[in-house]
């Protein structure tokens, strides 16, 4: 659907107004300390001091002065936040006052924003069954600005989903270690091993998005399904408590495998649904990993 460029400007400058608060008070301080750095840069090269790191002793330096040596570094602070974000026909479901789609794109653009609050690279992978759209991880305001139009607004030409190649996509183009967002409904769960791989080359942070219609059917009679991403169709009786418990069984299962995939892999996850305020339980989040990565956990 076709959008000025006035109502895109619009909804851009309310998103914006929504989380800067959360940008600028509650994640200034914990932004960066909830992601491990990439490396260390060297900083210093000067004489040995009691208590100095023997390892770090630089002994061609030290052979030629006379003197021992010893190179300092710092951790690299800088970072690259890629959002990958499911846009996928599954996600315009939604039964609250918001689509799956659009929480996951409001939640991508916050951090988008907090790239840009810390001078931090960020770059957006739109994905369905195929790549849609990729934008490589840049710096500054008008390059978050168009990661935050296209996360909002793009059409995707596909319907399906297809999470192997979205994160085979990654490792592809990816050269240096990034802090990897991964926003879908995950209803395809053979992909365990590319979020393995993925895992052990970048901080990969799943983030599931639910909608409470998902897990219980309405007491509706009889009603003819459509699934947005395959286009077939099927009938059920809603108001069947057979139906019922056995959907109920099938969504339960479903979420305990792919629990099971992140706990495998050490993945950290987040769910979040439509009917709940996203911001505390991604602050809470955020908190826990940041008390866990002190721990050394």
């Amino acid at each position: 659907m076709a959008r000025s460029t006035a109502e895109i400007l619009k909804k851009i400058r309310r998103l914006e107004i929504r989380t800067r608060r959360i940008v600028e008070t509650a994640f200034s301080g914990e932004y960066h300390s909830v992601f491990r750095g990439h490396g260390m840069n060297f900083d210093e090269l000067r004489q040995y001091q009691v208590g100095d790191e023997i390892r770090a002793i630089d002994w061609n330096v030290t052979a030629r002065m006379g003197d021992a040596y010893v190179r300092k570094y710092v951790e690299e602070r800088e970072l690259t936040i890629l959002l990958l974000v499911d846009v996928s026909a599954s996600g315009v479901f939604g039964t609250t006052s918001m689509t799956k789609r659009e929480l996951a794109a409001e939640v991508a653009c916050l951090l988008a924003f907090c790239a840009v609050n810390n001078n931090d690279n960020v770059g957006l992978l739109l994905f369905t069954d195929k790549t849609e759209l990729y934008i490589p991880p840049r710096k500054g305001r008008s390059h978050a600005l168009r990661i935050i139009r296209e996360v909002l607004f793009f059409e995707p030409e596909h319907r399906g989903t297809d999470l192997v190649s979205a994160l085979e996509f990654v490792n592809r183009v990816a050269n240096r270690r990034a802090v990897v967002f991964l926003f879908s409904d995950f209803q395809n769960l053979d992909f365990e091993r590319a979020a393995s791989v993925c895992s052990k080359r970048h901080d990969l942070i799943a983030i599931p998005i639910e909608d409470p219609g998902e897990w219980q059917l309405p007491s509706a009679g009889l009603v003819r399904v459509e699934d947005p991403e395959t286009g077939r169709t099927f009938e059920a009786n809603f108001s069947s408590k057979k139906v019922q418990r056995e959907f109920a069984r099938i969504v339960s299962e479903r979420r305990e495998r792919r629990d099971a995939i992140f706990r495998r892999q050490a993945i950290d996850f987040l769910p979040l649904c439509t009917d709940k305020d996203y911001f505390p339980i991604l602050h809470s989040f955020f908190e826990h990993r940041e008390q866990r990565l002190k721990r050394g956990g």
